[in-house]
């Protein structure tokens, strides 16, 4: 009997770092919400006031990253990649 060099579930394992490098090169990396810029609209007054956010800060493997909200809304994580230089 011959052995089998080339079965399919000797390469199974590949697909997980592909699927990762490939998610890497189109999305980037996670960075989460650090901080966030808000407009008040009562919250002294009344603690549960509606906020809309202005800019939101991220923080993650590339460092820093500020971006304004979007529709008044902040992400708890968002996907950069790394800009040039």
């Amino acid at each position: 009997m011959k052995p089998r060099f080339f079965k399919l579930g000797y390469f199974i394992w590949i697909i997980v770092p592909a699927g990762l490098w490939l998610t890497y090169q189109l999305i980037g990396l996670p960075h989460v919400i650090w901080s966030y810029s808000w407009v008040d609209q009562g919250q002294g007054s009344d603690p549960f006031a509606r906020r809309y956010y202005t800019q939101c800060r991220f923080i993650g493997p590339y460092g820093q990253i500020e971006r304004p909200a979007n529709a008044g809304r902040c992400a708890w994580a968002h996907f950069f990649k790394e800009e040039p230089r």
